[in-house]
């Protein structure tokens, strides 16, 4: 039988941080190359920064130089940094707590679209490091007053390689630290470690708050009132400027450029995930006073909307509603037996299926419905519409999209977005059939926005500070049946405006005629035109 490796668990933790330093940070070294590039004149930054990452990351594993718990944290610390990494090499995507909470809502169908060959190499990687490590024999100084020295000998050592890194560089660093704090979270594993840590401790902080009750005032004047149909479409991932509708030259649009809708061109989500800007659109919350906790603590529009006698309903063909529609009637449309695949995949417009039926069934009062889309769900994008609605091509027919070319990436996107175009007139469509006994509108605003390989960067969540414009702004449009004439003339001429998700709780209030204190007409867009 062969002898297991021996190594001093010193050479051992060199040799892992070494790998985790090189192997496991591509995203870390291109993005610090890209804004420090390897001239004579930047090498010793460039050196220092090496010396830092190594001695820091060293440090980290020497935290768990004891007995029965360096090989189970050293496996643990691999196999995540191995993933992190491949999210961060193939999408230039962060681990932040965000990007962390996003992933623990995702759901089985959106995990296998991010998995591909790459996905699974960089997993084997991870695992043949990890056996390496599971079998290798680590000698160590006499446990514990030993051990605990040779510790403390070596920590002091890591701590005055970074002293001494620093020093000579001290003005590059300041300047480094300041002003480009997005590149430090690209550092694996130690910001995905911070990003756990972040989100457990959020998780974790207490019993739940008591739910905060909101608009406990809510109410709709009866007298002269006429009942009303409001569908809003909660979009996923639908960028303005790629809406023929707002002038992009592909024909994106084309059933909608004949509904006479308004679309708006300067409409920024106040979040750039599904799980923060879902819960902040039907929120009296903004990108900066959001969080998890608070959400999930107090009620929303729709709260409001029911306890103002309006019939509420959330249908949904994305992962859920992020505890939006915890209190209101919900219906889950990525279930085989409600809304069968076409193409292999559940369908946006199933969602309209029976619809008719259930505004039937309500004989009085208003109606307010959500359809939460699948609509551009990424990186798959060649998933999300049916081969009839393939115009522009060739397509990226992969979830890997750097090993596609940009073109072939924006017409996949480009070809789910005129799907959702079919699907938003079908809603209109629907609406009209039932203009006789409501004044009915629709609302479309995506959830947030999408990089398409702009800078290298794809999908979508990176933290709002550093987010780009094109992970920001989102597709947004308005439709009014007759009877609301003077509502789309208002619409119309604040088209223009920059504005943001949080107008979205107040024109929907506005809208339905909803009288209640939490109402800010500052915040409606009926009362924004100028």
């Amino acid at each position: 039988m062969p002898k297991k490796p021996t190594l001093r668990s010193r050479s051992l933790i060199l040799a892992l941080a070494g790998l985790l330093c090189t192997a496991c940070s591509f995203a870390f070294w291109k993005q610090l190359v890209s804004l420090y590039p390897a001239t004579f004149g930047n090498l010793g930054f460039l050196a220092s920064v090496a010396a830092c990452y190594l001695a820091l990351t060293a440090l980290l594993l020497t935290l768990f130089d004891f007995p029965y718990l360096f090989k189970p944290a050293a496996i643990a610390l691999v196999l995540g940094a191995s993933v992190a990494a491949y999210f961060m090499d193939a999408y230039h995507v962060v681990i932040d707590p965000q990007m962390l909470a996003n992933a623990l809502q995702t759901d089985r169908g959106e995990v296998r679209d991010l998995m591909n060959l790459r996905f699974f190499a960089y997993l084997a990687g991870g695992l043949l490091l990890s056996a390496g490590v599971a079998v290798t024999r680590i000698t160590r100084s006499p446990f514990p007053r030993a051990h605990l020295a040779s510790l403390a000998k070596r920590a002091a050592v890591l701590v005055a390689v970074v002293a001494v890194a620093l020093v000579p560089c001290n003005r590059a660093w300041a300047s480094f630290l300041r002003e480009h704090k997005a590149v430090r979270q690209y550092a694996n594993p130690a910001f995905p470690i911070y990003s756990v840590a972040k989100l457990a401790g959020s998780q974790l902080s207490g019993p739940a708050a008591p739910l905060e009750r909101i608009g406990e005032d809510a109410r709709i004047p009866a007298a002269g009132r006429e009942r009303d149909l409001v569908i809003m479409v909660v979009g996923e991932a639908a960028r303005p400027d790629h809406f023929s509708l707002n002038g992009y030259p592909r024909q994106t649009n084309p059933r909608l450029s004949g509904l006479d809708v308004v679309s708006f061109t300067r409409m920024v989500a106040n979040g750039t995930s599904t799980a923060n800007s879902v819960p902040c659109m039907f929120s009296t919350l903004d990108y900066r006073t959001f969080s998890a906790r608070k959400a999930r603590s107090t009620e929303n529009l729709l709260d409001v909307l029911q306890r103002a006698g309006v019939h509420v309903l959330w249908r949904d063909n994305n992962s859920d509603s992020k505890g939006v529609a915890a209190r209101v009637a919900y219906e889950d449309f990525k279930a085989e037996d409600r809304n069968p695949a076409v193409e292999g995949e559940p369908r946006d417009v199933g969602m309209l299926a029976g619809l008719q039926a259930y505004i039937d069934q309500q004989k009085t009062g208003s109606i307010f419905i959500v359809l939460h889309q699948m609509g551009n769900h990424g990186p798959a994008y060649y998933k999300r519409y049916p081969s009839a609605f393939e115009k522009f091509k060739p397509v990226a027919r992969t979830n890997e999209l750097g090993s596609s070319s940009p073109q072939e990436i924006i017409n996949a996107y480009d070809n789910a977005l005129l799907c959702t175009d079919d699907f938003l007139a079908r809603v209109i469509q629907l609406l009209q059939k039932n203009s006789g006994r409501f004044r009915s509108a629709m609302i479309y605003s995506s959830d947030h926005g999408e990089s398409l390989g702009e800078n290298g960067l794809y999908l979508h969540g990176m933290p709002y500070r550093f987010a780009p414009e094109e992970q920001k702004r989102v597709a947004t449009l308005f439709w009014f049946s007759k009877g609301l004439e003077s509502e789309a003339a208002r619409f119309r001429k604040a088209r223009n405006l920059p504005l943001s998700h949080s107008v979205l709780f107040h024109t929907v209030l506005g809208l339905l005629g909803v009288q209640t204190k939490v109402y800010d007409p500052g915040l409606d867009i009926a009362k924004l035109a100028p």
